[in-house]
């Protein structure tokens, strides 16, 4: 799966989970972008995204990210690799 691919199945996920079809995601999203985004939609969007990825993102991975982006770098990284 490309990077646009993952962005789209991604940017539905944030869409369905703060019930808003007029989020627009860039790599440069961060919470703060997001009136809603708050510690406990980040955990529900982490699960959301695991289950649709098949994937589990490592503590390390989740402390560090600061952006759609580098979740998307986290996603595209062959298994078992870590940032």
């Amino acid at each position: 799966m490309n990077r646009d691919e993952m962005m789209k199945k991604v940017t539905a996920i944030f869409c369905d989970i703060f019930d808003d079809e007029d989020i627009i995601l860039s790599d440069s999203t961060t919470a703060d972008d997001i009136e809603d985004w708050d510690s406990l939609s980040h955990i529900t969007l982490i699960n959301e995204i695991e289950k649709t990825f098949d994937f589990k993102f490592g503590m390390k991975d989740i402390i560090g990210m600061k952006n759609v982006g580098e979740m998307l770098d986290i996603l595209a990284k062959p298994r078992g690799e870590s940032f």
